[in-house]
């Protein structure tokens, strides 16, 4: 993840960037299809955000990933 898109997450999200690298690392370095450490990943972000994602949103997030759906130009969201 360039530096520049960091900046615009880290802007747009309220999340600072050591801990969009930290999570990140996490993902990288885990197993990507685990649902336990997605989980955490999310209750990660839900905490630095203060914004609560209901489960029937996490269950979607999870099930996103796990099936490799998630959109290959994610950086044009932010």
């Amino acid at each position: 993840m360039n530096d520049k898109l960091l900046d615009k997450v880290s802007k747009k999200t309220n999340v600072k960037k050591d801990l969009i690298i930290e999570l990140a690392q996490k993902l990288s370095s885990g197993n990507m299809k685990d649902e336990k450490t997605i989980k955490e990943v999310i209750d990660s972000l839900e905490n630095a955000t203060g914004k609560k994602v209901t489960n029937q949103i996490k269950d979607k997030i999870i099930e996103t990933i796990i099936n490799d759906k998630v959109p290959e130009n994610v950086d044009k969201m932010f």
